[in-house]
């Protein structure tokens, strides 16, 4: 029985991609490094400092790990400045809808982000108050799709791994969630994705689903 869902944060509740994708894109064009939409498409689900390497791999020389971590830093500080012009217009369509009515049905809802900026997020969306827990890049040591941010999610909430359903639209969220045995939604490119349990064309769809099980 399903008692806690568990939500990716960026492509489920919100778009924040054309940020990242920016944030990236200036941190590779200031080191003189290619990037298009393609190789920021990679970066999806993915840890901060994994996401570096992806990007060196197209560099003209090797990194060590202090200039690799100054990388991470200088792309985040720049990325948190972009985060100072969302709000809650940049809540994905029928999020807010699907969240009050889960937490009517008495449902407990986390989020599970590898970003670690998700509970700033979160605050300037004005959706804090509709989550009993937020695990995010902060608390974990591995990315998706390692299952250990689903899983110290379901810790904070006080249920089992079994007694949750996770919300995801990349294919990393996807392995991570089953990989924790728990039930997994897909939406986007998840949706499609072998590993997926239910394909959802709208946040909406997981009411109908979670109201049959």
């Amino acid at each position: 029985m399903i008692k806690a869902i568990i939500f990716d944060l960026d492509g489920v509740l919100v778009t924040t991609d054309t940020l990242h994708y920016a944030a990236w894109k200036e941190t590779a064009d200031r080191e003189g490094i290619y990037f298009d939409r393609k190789i920021n498409h990679r970066l999806r689900g993915v840890g901060r400092m994994e996401c570096v390497d992806i990007l060196l791999e197209r560099a003209r020389r090797p990194y060590s790990s202090v200039e690799k971590a100054a990388l991470a830093q200088h792309k985040n500080a720049y990325y948190q400045r972009l985060l100072e012009f969302i709000s809650p217009k940049n809540i994905l369509p029928g999020a807010v809808s699907v969240l009050e009515q889960l937490k009517a049905a008495g449902y407990r809802l986390a989020v599970g982000s590898s970003s670690a900026n998700a509970k700033t997020i979160l605050e300037k969306l004005q959706l804090s108050a509709y989550f009993d827990a937020v695990s995010d890049g902060n608390n974990i040591s591995h990315s998706k799709p390692n299952p250990e941010v689903f899983l110290k999610a379901a810790e904070m909430l006080g249920v089992s791994p079994a007694e949750c359903a996770v919300v995801e639209d990349a294919p990393a969220g996807i392995e991570a969630a089953k990989a924790a045995g728990m039930v997994a939604f897909g939406m986007g490119e998840a949706a499609t994705y072998p590993m997926t349990d239910h394909s959802l064309t709208a946040l909406s769809g997981i009411i109908p689903i979670l109201q049959q099980a």
